[in-house]
């Protein structure tokens, strides 16, 4: 794929929850290492496109391509066929996801939730998962409770966990889900460093989902303001947060301040 290219394009996509339609004929691009954040109020679409691209949601219609590659479709004798179970996984190995509720194994300690992927799917010697796990729970600053179980964590530190253990199998994209939504307010700072960390020091594509103003203000390159499975308005921070074109994320933008948040 050439640099130019993007690395997520996204075609006249559709997907409906019975008679709920929650994306309505979606095209969307993202660049390579681009970090973009998904706003809007709840029921948008937004959940919903990071799950489709992490393939935990199956589209109704429309394309999707990661990598210059298709995501729901495989290609042979140069018609598209529908892909089966081994495309997928191969394609899930590109994408990383963070979830608003962590979903580590509550069984397992934190070195084994950041190893087990690496050794299952990749077939990472024991001994280079734990090296690499070591490295990253440094980076996020869990080094130290590499042996602790999850219940013996604060919501911050399982979240961090998260996003060692999505990392772990070096991931082209990231995707975040509302990381920070299910925090208590003091510890959703430490998360939020954990990720400005990552967006600083990586050349990955970021996906961010959140109702956080502020941390979208400051983490992306580019916001979408998503309503009713569109996408009402894009652009820079700036342009969003100060100075919205459309009604519809003027008023939106203005209920967020209303209730006390920073933009």
């Amino acid at each position: 794929m050439s640099a130019s290219a993007p690395i997520i394009k996204i075609d006249d996509i559709s997907k409906s929850f019975g008679s709920f339609k929650v994306l309505d004929g979606l095209s969307m691009q993202v660049m390579p290492g681009e970090k973009l954040a998904l706003i809007g109020p709840s029921g948008s679409g937004k959940t919903t496109i990071l799950r489709i691209l992490m393939t935990l949601e199956r589209i109704d219609g429309g394309h999707i391509q990661i990598d210059g590659e298709q995501l729901y479709h495989m290609e042979r004798n140069g018609q598209l066929l529908a892909a089966d179970e081994r495309h997928l996984t191969r394609m899930r190995q590109k994408i990383g996801m963070v979830f608003q509720l962590f979903n580590l194994f509550p069984h397992k300690c934190v070195m084994d939730n950041v190893t087990l992927a690496p050794m299952l799917t990749k077939g990472t010697p024991r001994a280079a998962a734990e090296k690499r796990a070591m490295e990253l729970l440094e980076m996020v600053g869990m080094a130290d409770k590499a042996k602790s179980m999850p219940a013996q964590l604060s919501g911050g530190q399982k979240q961090r966990v998260a996003i060692a253990r999505a990392l772990a199998l070096s991931p082209k994209i990231m995707l975040f889900d509302e990381v920070t939504s299910a925090l208590d307010p003091e510890l959703v700072e430490e998360v939020m460093n954990v990720m400005r960390k990552l967006a600083a020091e990586t050349d990955m594509t970021m996906l961010l989902v959140t109702h956080e103003m502020g941390f979208a203000h400051d983490f992306a390159d580019r916001v979408l303001f998503f309503d009713r499975g569109r996408i009402v308005e894009e652009g820079k921070p700036d342009e969003i947060f100060r100075n919205p074109k459309q009604e519809r994320t003027q008023g939106f933008l203005k209920k967020i301040i209303a209730a006390g948040h920073r933009v």
